[in-house]
């Protein structure tokens, strides 16, 4: 049997899973979109053929919710979706911190409920989406929700009590990556490098040793060894690192991303 899917909240995680789905094989008209401005879709109907529709429409007539608003916007959405869901409905939630149990609470009673944190690498097919159960959510509901996000990345089964140090780790990871290469851009330009060929050379970099990471798997430390050469470059730099505290502070920057994300849980946004 065909299944309705709503997408609730199309941003651009929203969207992302919104054209994966579609590449995947879904056709667009088993796929509902809510919005909150008229003109966003009218544009979504014409990148897509995705009918819009209010959160109490795709309550009554989706078959698997999936909500994609942020998360201090979901106790008002779960107001409005509690009348019309029906406990046959699958939902799945993308809002970092927002537990099952929150979500179960405010929905007739024995929903099935899972709980993803996608990353915004979605947004290229290159995304990594970690995916727990509710208490009432089977394995069928899993494989539903892997099907989904495996559209736009990679997905992985954690426990829920992991979900808040996958947040840290991967929800947020991309913004490290990123933090990190703007630093090497800036020291690029202090060596005497223009600043696009600093930024395509860590780039490049950056990718190949994504790809050996992921293809050759290998330990990074032995991977970090093969470039390292005694009394070379590489150790020279790496010793600064280790001076200047650099992995003390990302411990401590997971950790702090991921008392945040406990925060979020709890309401304290």
């Amino acid at each position: 049997m065909t299944q309705t899917v709503a997408v609730l909240g199309t941003g651009k995680i929203g969207e992302a899973l919104l054209s994966g789905m579609i590449r995947a094989g879904w056709r667009p008209a088993d796929i509902l979109v809510t919005t909150r401005r008229g003109d966003r879709a009218r544009e979504l109907h014409t990148r897509y053929g995705v009918e819009s529709v209010t959160n109490a429409e795709a309550a009554k007539n989706a078959d698997i919710l999936i909500l994609a608003v942020k998360p201090q916007d979901m106790g008002k959405l779960l107001d409005e979706l509690a009348p019309h869901a029906t406990a046959d409905r699958l939902v799945i939630s993308a809002a970092a911190g927002i537990t099952t149990v929150f979500i179960e609470e405010r929905l007739t009673p024995d929903t099935p409920v899972v709980r993803v944190m996608p990353n915004t690498p979605v947004l290229v097919d290159e995304g990594m989406s970690v995916i727990s159960a509710g208490r009432h959510a089977t394995g069928a509901h899993l494989a539903t929700a892997e099907a989904i996000f495996g559209g736009v990345g990679k997905t992985l089964r954690v426990p829920e009590s992991q979900q808040d140090a996958a947040t840290a780790l991967s929800g947020s990871g991309p913004a490290y990556f990123y933090f990190l290469v703007e630093a090497m851009t800036d020291a690029g330009i202090l060596l005497g490098l223009p600043r696009a060929q600093a930024h395509d050379l860590i780039v490049q970099a950056a990718i190949g040793a994504a790809v050996m990471l992921r293809d050759s798997g290998e330990h990074p430390v032995k991977l970090r060894e093969a470039v390292t050469s005694p009394a070379g470059t590489t150790i020279s730099a790496i010793r600064e690192l280790e001076n200047h505290g650099v992995r003390a502070a990302l411990i401590a920057a997971l950790e702090a991303a991921r008392d945040r994300s406990r925060e979020l849980a709890t309401g304290n946004g």
